[in-house]
């Protein structure tokens, strides 16, 4: 039951956003121009699925930065959950802060899903590779958490 009205085609232009990271830093999509980026979009940070997907990005990062993608994790989680949860992962790229949700509603990252067999609205897991111009090459809706960086890499042609 997910809201699919508000989901981005590929060849979209990425919504420009500034957000806080875990050190209370504003970091813009903008930051990135010329640069291929990875947002990923997450439930709650320091929650065993949350944890698994930031880890496995966290274990992956060099390949994907040997690639040519920057990563960044995107929350609703204030800058000081972020930066426990940071520290505690050791992660190793930049944790925003999205407490307003606008950013996961631009990207149609919040929404209806179904959850143990109820319909809720929260979080979508999701994520977005952007290409060097500012245009979603691939979005990818409702991953799981387990798995989904070596199905990212696969995708992108990395493995």
């Amino acid at each position: 039951m997910t809201d699919t009205s508000a989901r981005l085609p590929a060849g979209t232009a990425a919504p420009a956003f500034t957000l806080d990271d875990s050190d209370g830093n504003a970091v813009a999509l903008a930051d990135h121009a010329g640069q291929k980026v990875i947002i990923y979009f997450y439930p709650a940070a320091s929650t065993p699925g949350c944890t698994t997907e930031a880890c496995d990005f966290r274990d992956n990062l060099n390949s994907l930065k040997s690639a040519g993608y920057q990563v960044l994790g995107v929350s609703k989680d204030t800058p000081e959950a972020l930066q426990k949860f940071r520290t505690e992962q050791n992660l190793n790229f930049p944790l925003l802060s999205d407490p307003g949700l606008e950013v996961h509603r631009a990207y149609g990252a919040y929404g209806e899903k179904s959850l143990y067999g109820k319909t809720v609205t929260g979080v979508l897991r999701s994520t977005f590779v952007i290409d060097e111009q500012g245009t979603i090459e691939l979005p990818l809706y409702n991953v799981k958490a387990t798995g989904h960086v070596a199905s990212l890499r696969k995708k992108l042609g990395l493995l």
